[in-house]
């Protein structure tokens, strides 16, 4: 099922729900230049669907969500964006970031705290942004491909996602999602991926602060986010659990989905 709620400012945010009502809610916050859809074989899987209910959003900017001028760069914008989300998935939301997700649902921490969770699972995810931070190092494909990524000539702009999207992953993902995952960062306005670099925040404070589960998923061969993020996470966030999917990209819920959801699943289960 497709349907919305309104985040900060009035902006419309595009949100996918499946599975059963009346149960404990998982939240999916996908990463920069995605979309919702990248949840899919979560979105799919019966073990996840008939236990849980599933929402996964659209960031501003993204998806089928509105794509406003400004407010990419203000953490309380991105914090009242998820809380719009948690108020329609219900309380004790276990919420599941990835990539850029990640500072999106530190933003929500800084600024409302940890009410509304019941727990937090990082997948490949940043925590902070800006030069030198060490919640936020990126790897040697964002590196080699960033600049042509936000460029708005398509001449430029597609070889590089293709070749990013082809990268991101360490295993074999089925051709269909993984031109999904393009089309989805291709639909991004260049500004609008531009704009969410414009930020230089740590959040080692918001870190310490958390006092729900937490399980932080990483890929050991991640060439987007470097794994030492995860383990600046692991370090900070008190109790945190680490999963390392050996060899894995920077995508493990569409490259080992089965292995994945399992992880989830029991991850969510405890909580």
């Amino acid at each position: 099922m497709r349907t919305e709620v309104v985040g900060h400012g009035g902006v419309r945010l595009g949100l996918r729900v499946e599975g059963t009502t009346n149960t404990r809610p998982i939240v999916f916050v996908h990463g920069w230049a995605q979309s919702s859809g990248c949840w899919a074989a979560q979105l799919a899987d019966p073990a996840l669907t008939e236990r849980f209910r599933l929402v996964a959003m659209d960031l501003r900017g993204h998806g089928a969500s509105d794509v406003p001028a400004t407010g990419y760069d203000d953490p309380r914008v991105w914090a009242d964006d998820l809380a719009a989300v948690l108020d329609f998935a219900g309380p004790d939301a276990i919420v599941v970031a990835w990539s850029y997700g990640g500072l999106v649902l530190v933003d929500h921490i800084r600024v409302h705290g940890t009410a509304r969770l019941g727990g937090i699972v990082l997948v490949g995810a940043i925590t902070e942004i800006g030069r030198d931070r060490p919640g936020g190092r990126v790897g040697p494909l964002m590196r080699e491909h960033m600049r042509a990524m936000l460029s708005d000539d398509p001449d430029i702009a597609v070889p590089a996602f293709t070749a990013f999207t082809r990268g991101m992953v360490a295993g074999p993902v089925p051709g269909a999602q993984a031109q999904a995952l393009l089309g989805a960062s291709l639909s991004v306005p260049p500004a609008v991926r531009a704009a969410l670099f414009r930020r230089d925040i740590g959040s080692e404070d918001v870190l310490v602060s958390i006092d729900k589960p937490a399980l932080v998923v990483h890929g050991t061969a991640d060439r987007v986010i470097e794994p030492s993020a995860a383990e600046h996470a692991i370090g900070k966030i008190p109790g945190a659990r680490g999963r390392w999917v050996v060899d894995g990209g920077h995508a493990p819920f569409a490259e080992s989905a089965a292995e994945f959801d399992a992880v989830l699943r029991q991850f969510a289960e405890e909580c």
